[in-house]
């Protein structure tokens, strides 16, 4: 197969930043993707509708003159969330999910909630009106290992509030664990699950093998091959609850690599290319348009998009660096080889 025309594809987990970043990261995913689920882990973090408004109204400031490319918001979940801020999300007709973050389990996740206990009026209210909840799924204990913060959080946390709220609709953000993709695929129609390119494409060797490599330092953390093979085969059995999110999360090149260099890494130079690289790999090329394209939008009932792009077999080489606001930052696969290129399609 040399081309693949799929619907245009929409990235249901992705980080924008604010100020001068948003000129880099806007023009980026809007390229290739038609939609993208805004993180609100700012700092202040966005933690009501109207901070949610004037977000939005930024990131739309900040599209190329000729995008169409839309925003879909978030909230930020804390301790002291009221029902009816749930309430006026829903009404507002541009907030799409609720973002649990444990306090202290990623960057700017400090304010994130301390014991999902303390969510359980927000929670019913979300039920009810069918908001979905955009989980992290790690503890935060420091007494837990870092590979295993996202299985200890399925066990102690996720189970039991899915028993809780059994009609919660609930994504598992950025899975990178075989037990993840157990729980999702044992679970209803109500719980999904995105996966990230790094997640796929890469494992803690190359996180750690030879040397620190800190442009592979996410969280959660890549962990080992066999749980990699986990997510390959989730994202390309056709299974509608596992779809795009690519946690796309820009960062200076010097925060990077720093003494204690922040998590996350920033794939909206080349993600759908990244996506069908690994799709390419595992055969599998006939599901990327339902895993990029469909099964994230159906989960959110919102309609499939009707414009399309087309990838194409030949390689090309990825920049060395690319610009965030006024810095320099490095991509995710900076400077190696992809096969796979992709062509917008206006009509």
């Amino acid at each position: 197969m040399q081309t693949l025309t799929i619907t245009r594809p929409d990235d249901w987990h992705l980080h924008l930043r604010d100020g001068a970043a948003l000129a880099s990261t806007v023009s980026d995913v809007s390229v290739n993707f038609a939609r993208g689920m805004v993180m609100p882990n700012l700092s202040p973090p966005i933690v009501n509708t109207a901070q949610a408004q004037v977000y939005r109204e930024k990131i739309l400031a900040a599209r190329p003159p000729d995008s169409d490319w839309q925003p879909l918001m978030t909230l930020y979940l804390t301790d002291n969330t009221a029902a009816e801020e749930i309430t006026r999300a829903q009404a507002s007709g541009f907030i799409h999910g609720v973002k649990y973050y444990p306090a202290g389990a990623t960057t700017n996740s400090d304010a994130g909630v301390s014991h999902i206990g303390k969510a359980s009026k927000v929670l019913e209210r979300m039920q009810e009106i069918g908001m979905p909840l955009q989980i992290h799924g790690e503890v935060t204990d420091p007494d837990i290992d870092i590979f295993d913060r996202e299985t200890v959080f399925i066990d102690r946390i996720l189970m039991r509030l899915v028993k809780r709220f059994p009609e919660l609709k609930i994504i598992v953000e950025h899975i990178t664990t075989s037990n993840a993709v157990e729980f999702v695929t044992n679970s209803d129609k109500n719980i999904s699950a995105t996966i990230t390119p790094q997640h796929l494409l890469f494992n803690r060797n190359h996180l750690l093998a030879g040397g620190i490599r800190p442009h592979f330092y996410c969280l959660p953390v890549l962990k080992r091959s066999t749980h990699q093979q986990a997510l390959i085969d989730a994202a390309t059995s056709g299974d509608s609850r596992f779809f795009l999110g690519t946690d796309s999360a820009p960062h200076t090149r010097a925060s990077k690599e720093s003494a204690c260099g922040c998590a996350g890494c920033y794939s909206h130079h080349a993600a759908i290319q990244l996506y069908a690289e690994v799709f390419a790999r595992a055969d599998a090329l006939d599901k990327l348009e339902g895993f990029a394209s469909h099964f994230g939008a159906d989960f959110y009932n919102l309609p499939r998009n009707s414009s399309k792009i087309t990838l194409r077999r030949q390689a090309w080489q990825l920049p060395q660096a690319s610009r965030l606001g006024n810095e320099e930052m490095t991509p995710l696969y900076a400077g190696e080889t992809l096969q796979w290129q992709a062509e917008n399609d206006a009509d």
